[in-house]
């Protein structure tokens, strides 16, 4: 049956996202069980899409990563795919109607990333929009459940959050950018003089995305409140930890958080949520 199909494409999703990244899986247990389905289609669609682009360097990306595109497309428009993570991920974009732009952008952004090694402004706007903040609002589309008004009013916050998490992201991997891939995210640093001046002018930026990104929080539905700011807790804590190691330990090892310390972020958000505190 298709209903059995569509239940084990599902499975692959979250075992692909409990296997990549416990943190996020963290955050999706803690949204209401409807929400979890859809999220999960989602992060382990932009997952594999990424990890062609970062991992598979013994075959061919451009390849590999045109044909993910092509699948894609095929899966949404025919309501089916016997790769099982893109069938539950067209399930999702079909049903909570996530516009075909944003997948454009998001596959936009993982071939920049094929060819680009370095940044400039125009450049990185571009590639933040495209690899975080749009994942950001194929969530909100989920979230919000239909309600354009809601997602319009909230938009803005979405993509302030994704960029942040994608900031952070990239503050967590340097060495493994620069040094193993040889990307250049920020544009007008030089890494090969990474100071404390260089951090904090990138790190006042993160702020103010957080601070944004925390607004919208604030405002989303009760299904997704809950899960989305133990997100946020768990990046802010990890934020906190990059800002207080010295740029050279930054840039030679990757900053974590550690299972005990998730544990604790874990209950301190309850805490904060149950007494409608954020």
């Amino acid at each position: 049956m298709k209903e059995l199909y569509d239940k084990v494409s599902i499975e692959c999703s979250r075992i692909t996202t409990q296997a990549y990244s416990t943190s996020f899986s963290l955050g999706v247990l803690c949204l209401s069980k409807e929400l979890r389905a859809p999220i999960y289609s989602i992060y382990g669609f932009v997952r594999f899409a990424d990890e062609i682009v970062d991992s598979f360097h013994c075959y061919d990306k451009e390849a590999l990563l045109e044909k993910f595109k092509s699948d894609t497309y095929c899966a949404i428009q025919d309501k089916i795919s016997m790769n099982p993570i893109l069938n539950s991920f067209q399930h999702t974009v079909n049903e909570y109607q996530i516009e075909r732009e944003l997948i454009d952008q998001f596959l936009k952004s993982m071939e920049m990333d094929l060819a680009q090694k370095k940044h400039d402004d125009l450049s990185f706007k571009a590639y933040i929009f495209g690899s975080a903040e749009v994942v950001g609002l194929m969530c909100l589309r989920v979230f919000v459940k239909g309600n354009t008004n809601l997602f319009e009013q909230l938009k803005p916050y979405a993509m302030r959050l994704g960029a942040a998490f994608q900031k952070i992201n990239f503050l967590r991997d340097l060495n493994a950018d620069v040094v193993g891939l040889g990307r250049v995210y920020f544009p007008g640093i030089d890494f090969t003089d990474f100071n404390e001046r260089s951090k904090q002018r990138i790190e006042k930026e993160i702020s103010e995305d957080f601070r944004q990104g925390y607004m919208g929080i604030r405002q989303l539905p009760k299904a997704a409140c809950f899960g989305v700011y133990v997100a946020y807790v768990y990046y802010l804590a990890l934020f906190r930890k990059i800002r207080n190691t010295p740029s050279r330990l930054v840039l030679k090892s990757r900053i974590r958080i550690r299972t005990r310390e998730k544990a604790l972020l874990l209950a301190y958000s309850f805490i904060r949520h149950q007494l409608k505190l954020l």
